[in-house]
C-alpha cells in the first residue's frame, strides 16, 4: 500500500531545499511525469534500482509506488539527504540513502539482483557519469535517465546527422538507445533554460563490434576533436591507413559508423 505522504513542496519547505546551482538542482514535482519516468524503465519488482540526485524525492516515490524491490538513492546535498532518510522511513526497508558523490561512487557494487539506474540527472555532470556507467555497462540491465534535450538526441543520433558525435558513437556501440519523451522546462523548479528528454539504453548482448575502450575513446576524441577536418587531418596523430580498412580518408567523423570506428581502433590496437 502507498503510504500518505506531505507534497513535495513541503518538503522542500520543511527541509530548506531551495535548488542550488553548485548542485545542479531542477526539481521535478510533477508526480505524472515522475510516475511516467518510473514507467519507462520497465519492471521494478526484482530490481535494485539506484537514484542519484533525488533531491526532494518526487521520483523516488514514484520508483517506489511503482514496485521497486529496492531504491537506492545517492545524493550529495546534505539537506536532501536528510529529506530521502525520512522519506525511507515510510518504506519499511525498501529505500536506502547514500551520502556520496555519485562520480566517485562505484554504482555496479551497490545492491543485489539485477540493477537498473533511473535518474533526473544534473545537467553539470550528467555526460561523465554516463561514460563512467559505460565503462561497466554489462553491470546493469538498463539506464532510464533525463538529460538536457541537445545531449539526449546526441545519444540517439544517425551518421551523417549533424548531433552525431563521440558520445552517440560510445553509447551506440555499447547499447540499444530509445527517445522515450521530453519533459518541457516549465515542468521544474526552477525551470531550466532547456528542455529535457528521457532516454533509456540497454546493454547490447555483445558490441556492435570489438573494440578496446581506452583505443575507442582516444580514436573518436581525435576524430570529433576536429570535426569539421578530414580524417585524414584528424587522424593523423594516430598513424593509421584508412584506405586499407575501406575508409575514405576524405571523410569527416559524423559520416563514419559505429563499425567503422570500431576496425580504426583495432587497427591502431595492433599498431
Amino acid at each position: 500500500m502507498t503510504p500518505e505522504l506531505p507534497p513535495l513542496r513541503d518538503v522542500i519547505g520543511r527541509f530548506g531545499l531551495d535548488a542550488r546551482k553548485k548542485f545542479g538542482q531542477h526539481f521535478l514535482l510533477d508526480l505524472n511525469l515522475t510516475a511516467r519516468i518510473a514507467r519507462a524503465a520497465g519492471d521494478l519488482s526484482a530490481c535494485t534500482v539506484i537514484e542519484v540526485g533525488p533531491g526532494p524525492g518526487g521520483l523516488t516515490r514514484a520508483l517506489l509506488d511503482g514496485g521497486a524491490k529496492q531504491v537506492i538513492a545517492v545524493e550529495r546535498d546534505p539537506r536532501c539527504v536528510e529529506a530521502i532518510e525520512d522519506l525511507a522511513s515510510h518504506y519499511a526497508g525498501r529505500l536506502k540513502v547514500i551520502d556520496a558523490d555519485a562520480l566517485e561512487l562505484d554504482l555496479a557494487g551497490l545492491g543485489d539482483g539485477p540493477k537498473k539506474i533511473v535518474a533526473n540527472l544534473p545537467y553539470n555532470v550528467a555526460t561523465p557519469l554516463l561514460i563512467g556507467w559505460l565503462k561497466n555497462i554489462n553491470q546493469f540491465e538498463s539506464l532510464t535517465l533525463m538529460f538536457q534535450k541537445e545531449v539526449a538526441e546526441r545519444l540517439v543520433a544517425v551518421p551523417g546527422n549533424k548531433t552525431y558525435g563521440r558520445l552517440s558513437v560510445l553509447t551506440q556501440w555499447l547499447c540499444h538507445t530509445n527517445h522515450d519523451f521530453n519533459i518541457a522546462r516549465t515542468a521544474f523548479t526552477p525551470p531550466p533554460k532547456v528542455e529535457s528528454t528521457v532516454v533509456t539504453l540497454t546493454p547490447r548482448e555483445e558490441p556492435v563490434a570489438a573494440a578496446d575502450w581506452q583505443t575507442f575513446e582516444k580514436v573518436t576524441a581525435a576524430a570529433f576533436g576536429q570535426r569539421r577536418k578530414m580524417l585524414r587531418a584528424s587522424l593523423k596523430s594516430l598513424n593509421v591507413d584508412l584506405e586499407s580498412l575501406g575508409i575514405d580518408p576524405t571523410a569527416r567523423a559524423e559520416t563514419l559508423s559505429v563499425d567503422q570506428f570500431c576496425a580504426i581502433a583495432r587497427a591502431i590496437k595492433h599498431i
